[in-house]
């Protein structure tokens, strides 16, 4: 058996081969390597896709992040809530807007951010709220919009990890993750259930005003060449990895039906081990599974079992092993240790396991005997 992978992204290449890199021999011969016609045709498709009026494609995902809150003409001294446990690029875009972290705790079972927890911190500052749709499944949407209108602040949502997932209102209405809010943000890194081959990122919004803010702003602030009607930056998605996307897009749903039918495998391993939680799901939300992530119930078990993984050929990964109130860059007096518990105690005891798109059955089976294999 060949070395086991968190992601296998050799493996979905080669299934995909003939596409990708007819897509990439037509921008070579093309040579319009920035905002080519491959990069104008990604934002249509995956503004169909989505079915969200606007897609703008960046750099990557920490400059969607940017872009959408530069869009929204905010103060410095602002507010933006975020949860503390969360990938640091969420917070680091605020930091660098010169805007104010306000940091939330989270679900224990979902890991994300809840309007119970946001309504705590509110205030007149309060401008934004940033909710992180974790490991591929939506946060509370409808209720976090229901605060957005009550307290008057917009709602960018963190979709970096969850594009392909659909939210379900409780009127029976369905939306595609990251169209949601009043702007959606996402990343196609290499690992991502749609990835490039390299950097990459969009931002979405059905808001027609906010949507041709964030186009502007991502190219210079420009709505026409050499005119700048905005301070803006300089992130585009260059066209060979938009011909990437375009030959991926179309297995996007695929991809996430396999990666779902790894984690129903892993839930029906250990549904009877008491010494591990299975991934908690939304009943509103569908799971596109970026990541298979287990809470070990006791933390000290965690790294042990990490350590047990790897001595078997078994990689894992732990997102994350720090809150955002304890990375030396975010350390603010106000949050000590000890004032995010749950985010603290996820931070000891998440691990997640391989899943990806090509998971074959002998090698999910070895993943599975290694992990029951720990407590024996």
């Amino acid at each position: 058996m060949s070395k086991i992978e968190m992601v296998d992204l050799k493996g979905q290449y080669l299934r995909i081969k003939e596409e990708v890199d007819r897509g990439i021999q037509e921008v070579i011969d093309g040579t319009t390597f920035i905002n080519g016609p491959q990069t104008k045709r990604f934002a249509v498709e995956f503004a169909d896709y989505l079915h969200v009026k606007h897609v703008v494609p960046c750099g990557n995902g920490t400059d969607a992040l940017q872009i959408a809150l530069m869009a929204l003409d905010l103060e410095p001294g602002d507010e933006i809530i975020v949860p503390a446990f969360t990938y640091v690029a969420t917070a680091e875009v605020i930091k660098l807007l010169g805007l104010h972290v306000v940091m939330a705790e989270v679900d224990p079972d979902t890991f994300m951010l809840t309007a119970e927890e946001i309504e705590k911190l509110v205030t007149p500052r309060t401008k934004v709220v940033i909710p992180v749709h974790l490991y591929g499944q939506s946060a509370p949407m409808e209720s976090i919009m229901a605060l957005s209108e009550k307290h008057g602040f917009y709602v960018v949502e963190d979709a970096a990890q969850s594009i392909g997932a659909v939210y379900t209102f409780a009127d029976g209405r369905t939306a595609h993750v990251g169209t949601i809010g009043h702007l959606g943000c996402t990343s196609f890194f290499p690992s991502k259930n749609l990835g490039c081959y390299g950097d990459g990122g969009a931002v979405m919004s059905n808001d027609e005003q906010l949507g041709e803010r964030a186009w502007r702003i991502a190219n210079h602030g420009q709505a026409k060449k050499y005119h700048h009607s905005l301070v803006g930056c300089n992130s585009r998605l260059d066209s060979i990895q938009a011909a990437v996307l375009l030959a991926k897009l179309p297995y996007l749903d695929s991809y996430c039906k396999a990666r779902a039918a790894v984690a129903q495998a892993y839930d029906t391993a250990f549904e009877d081990l008491e010494w591990l939680e299975v991934p908690k799901r939304c009943g509103n939300s569908t799971h596109v599974f970026h990541q298979y992530t287990i809470k070990v119930v006791a933390e000290e078990d965690r790294d042990l079992l990490k350590e047990h993984l790897q001595s078997l050929g078994i990689p894992s990964m732990v997102y994350y092993p720090i809150p955002l109130h304890q990375q030396e860059a975010f350390k603010d007096v106000r949050y000590p240790l000890g004032s995010f518990p749950i985010s603290e105690q996820l931070c000891k005891c998440v691990l997640s396991l391989p899943i990806h798109t090509e998971m074959k059955t002998e090698v999910l089976e070895v993943i599975i005997a290694g992990v029951k294999s720990f407590k024996l």
